[in-house]
């Protein structure tokens, strides 16, 4: 059933939100046949689900998405080599989804002594804010969040919070033929980049994290040969730590730029803690089932654990073991698929009101 649903789910042409909310549809057409009562919100044109199984007072909410970003014809005719199956979604995430589904319909008849909400979502890949972020927003929350992003079956345990923002910088124009005479806002503005790279931001470190990243992501100055620049525009791409804050950030590099500084957008980090009673359950199951010690790690991106971070709610990536994604070769390993869905029955299965 797992596999069938899998390669049901890849063949779905899910990269428009036309195609996200048809995947959407078919997950909970799918949910609804295996006896489950399904809600489907729609907001800004985008379809997401939620269905909800168990008794108690905490709520697990398994996440996933199944929207994807585009890819050739030929990859929405998902094909078995070497117990992998390729195509596009296969990782990043409709093989997590599948999982989640599958352990969603086997736990359905079970007396669980908590609540796990199931969330299907249509546009993580363009930022999250319509379905996630809304679900978050209106009190689709609960105490923990996997979200089923392809992590080798390791915890996710951290994520980077993603700061977008343009530098203003001024110069003075004169002939190209006498520089001299003017201020290239070019050299200056790569100046002030140079001079943010030594910021002390840049050099802080945790145990999950050697640095932040700084990319220097878009220069815009200059018209024609012939005159010196006299205005520039820098843009930043900066992911940073967990320890970290926007203001913080900012405030040092409007002390080498000055005030003409514009956040075009930021995110928060993902900060969950190693020792969360959820964690502290989630690692043994993670152990016996792949007979190895889990990997713990903090991802340098990040997914829709931010929406839940944000309320202070633990959240965790956690999926299948997948590789190339976004790229040509995307594949899912079959087998971790099988054992991450066994995992997430184990782990919802720990609350079972019999013990």
């Amino acid at each position: 059933m797992l596999i069938d649903l899998l390669k049901d789910l890849v063949s779905i042409e899910s990269s428009s939100k036309d195609g996200a909310n048809k995947a959407v549809d078919f997950c909970a057409n799918w949910l609804s046949q295996e006896g489950l009562t399904v809600n489907v919100i729609e907001n800004n044109g985008y379809k997401m689900l939620v269905s909800e199984i168990g008794h108690g007072d905490k709520t697990v909410i398994w996440n996933g998405h199944v929207d994807v970003v585009s890819g050739s014809p030929d990859q929405f005719f998902p094909e078995i080599h070497e117990g992998n199956l390729y195509g596009r979604g296969t990782a990043d995430m409709k093989a997590g989804v599948a999982a989640m589904m599958c352990a969603f319909s086997e736990l359905k008849d079970r007396e669980l002594g908590l609540k796990v909400q199931l969330q299907i979502v249509s546009d993580e890949e363009i930022g999250g804010l319509n379905c996630s972020g809304y679900l978050a927003k209106h009190g689709y929350r609960g105490d923990f969040v996997i979200c089923a992003e392809p992590t080798q079956l390791g915890i996710g345990l951290q994520a980077k919070g993603s700061l977008r923002l343009d530098i203003e910088v001024s110069g003075k124009s004169a002939h190209g033929s006498r520089p001299w005479e003017g201020v290239n806002a070019i050299e200056k503005a790569y100046d002030i980049y140079k001079k943010i790279q030594e910021l002390p931001f840049t050099q802080d470190h945790t145990p999950l994290y050697a640095s932040p990243s700084l990319n220097l992501a878009k220069i815009k100055g200059g018209d024609v040969y012939n005159k010196v620049p006299d205005a520039c525009l820098l843009s930043l791409d900066i992911r940073y730590l967990p320890t970290q804050t926007m203001e913080e950030i900012v405030e040092q590099i409007e002390s080498v730029a000055g005030k003409n500084v514009h956040v075009n957008m930021y995110s928060k980090p993902v900060n969950t803690e190693e020792k969360d009673p959820f964690i502290t359950l989630l690692r043994p199951i993670i152990e016996k089932n792949t007979k190895q010690e889990a990997v713990i790690f903090g991802q340098h991106g990040s997914a829709d654990t931010i929406f839940f971070a944000a309320y202070g709610i633990p959240a965790i990536e956690f999926g299948p073991k997948g590789e190339n994604w976004h790229g040509d070769r995307e594949n899912v390993n079959l087998e971790s698929v099988e054992v991450y869905q066994k995992m997430l029955v184990d782990f919802a299965s720990e609350f079972t009101l019999q013990k």
